[in-house]
């Protein structure tokens, strides 16, 4: 009896194995993590051409001249000559509020903001009904449906410190009315973690609307809070 449960076990296993080496089940997120990487480094070689040639052309006054920027994380330390990849986001301006690139009008780490925003995973193919491949890039969190309009938008509040250590960064940076896209490695998102609908390895994409900026325990925007100081 021992030897026939034997067979019986390897049988079932050289079948279990068969099937799975048959599967055709799509899997949308394959080689998550190494197309992840690389999609990031599209996007920086990107913003990293755009702000060299804008350097070039524009000089000191490139800012004004390129919508691309490349801010390391505010949690590592600041030596911009070992400047890596992993650890800075990477910004495209879609447009700027009345006070850009004012340091006065940024909020601090202790902050709380009011933003509308919406966060995207990278484009992949998804199987329809109808077994169909189809790309589309999914959304995971948002505070607005359709196209984003300011004016219908509900913001919503958060904390500058609660959010990912990218999304955190990219806030500081930062004034009222800007209108951002921030890509953020999985290094500076959740890393090796699944969060809810968001695979472990995942590159983020948000695009961020900063409404205010308010000082730490009080409805007073931060910006007047210093200027008061």
């Amino acid at each position: 009896m021992k030897k026939i449960h034997y067979l019986l076990l390897t049988f079932a296993a050289i079948i279990l194995m068969a099937c799975n080496e048959t599967d055709t089940t799509w899997d949308p997120y394959h080689n998550w993590a190494e197309r992840n990487a690389e999609w990031y480094r599209q996007v920086a070689d990107t913003a990293r051409t755009a702000i060299r040639q804008a350097k070039a052309q524009h000089g000191d006054k490139w800012e004004d001249h390129c919508e691309w920027r490349m801010y390391k994380s505010l949690l590592k330390a600041q030596d911009h000559d070992t400047q890596l990849l992993t650890d800075t986001v990477c910004v495209r301006i879609l447009s700027r509020g009345p006070h850009a690139g004012d340091p006065a009008y940024m909020p601090h780490y202790t902050d709380s903001v009011r933003i509308s925003y919406r966060g995207w995973l990278m484009q992949t193919d998804y199987e329809n009904e109808e077994g169909q491949l189809r790309p589309q890039q999914q959304v995971f969190s948002q505070t607005y449906y359709g196209p984003f309009n300011p004016q219908t938008a509900a913001p919503s509040m958060m904390a500058v410190s609660s959010g990912i250590e990218g999304y955190s960064t990219a806030l500081q940076y930062m004034t009222p009315d800007d209108d951002w896209l921030v890509y953020i490695p999985q290094q500076l998102a959740y890393g090796a973690t699944a969060k809810g609908t968001i695979p472990a390895y995942s590159t983020l994409l948000f695009r961020i609307h900063l409404v205010a900026s308010y000082a730490p325990g009080t409805d007073v925007p931060s910006w007047l809070v210093a200027a008061k100081k």
